[in-house]
């Protein structure tokens, strides 16, 4: 084999990677999740921890002003709850939104979801939940408030964060990073079981 014809194939063969990476996804945000580097947001590790009855701490004390004026806090929300912290342009919130959206029509009679928005105006919010058919609201949280109020659960810079409370507002999962719809399933079955 000639050394043009050596050439031309390895360029064909970059060309087709580069082209297979590009259809790999149609969002070029969620593209780039688990490479955070230089993109403004902590990766987190997918790890889930899982807290036994037994080893639930208090309940989680809070209250927030979703986007549309309502108030949303331990009080308001019915059995079980899951609270995902995102914002629009975190690449491993946009992997996981699909998910996110299926299981709260799924578990939508037994568990609550909410939303922290931790970055975005209400435009930007509200766009995202239409282009991920998101039916459950969400809180604003750019002050920092809510993400005190989960201090010793969800790292500050570590969007997305899941967490799953228990009936008595108790949290008892929690998922650093993109949550993987078995994973989380698993995980919701359990605390509605209990």
């Amino acid at each position: 084999m000639s050394n043009k014809t050596s050439r031309a194939l390895i360029g064909l063969a970059i060309a087709g990677s580069a082209l297979l990476t590009a259809c790999a996804s149609d969002d070029p945000l969620a593209a780039q999740a688990g490479n955070s580097g230089g993109k403004n947001y902590i990766a987190g590790d997918g790890s889930v921890m899982e807290l036994a009855v037994d080893d639930r701490g208090e309940s989680v004390e809070f209250s927030g002003q979703t986007f549309d004026g309502d108030t949303i806090s331990t009080e308001t929300l019915e059995g079980p709850a899951l609270v995902n912290f995102w914002y629009a342009s975190c690449a491993p919130c946009r992997v996981e939104a699909p998910d996110l959206a299926n299981l709260s029509q799924e578990f939508g009679d037994d568990v609550s979801f909410v939303g922290v928005n931790v970055r975005d105006a209400a435009e930007t919010a509200a766009a995202f939940e239409r282009n991920f058919n998101i039916e459950y609201p969400s809180i604003e949280g750019r002050d920092g408030k809510i993400l005190l109020d989960f201090a010793d659960y969800v790292p500050p810079q570590a969007v997305p964060t899941t967490l799953i409370l228990d009936e008595e507002g108790r949290v008892a999962a929690r998922v650093l990073g993109a949550v993987e719809h078995s994973t989380l399933k698993s995980l919701l079955t359990g605390v509605v079981d209990e």
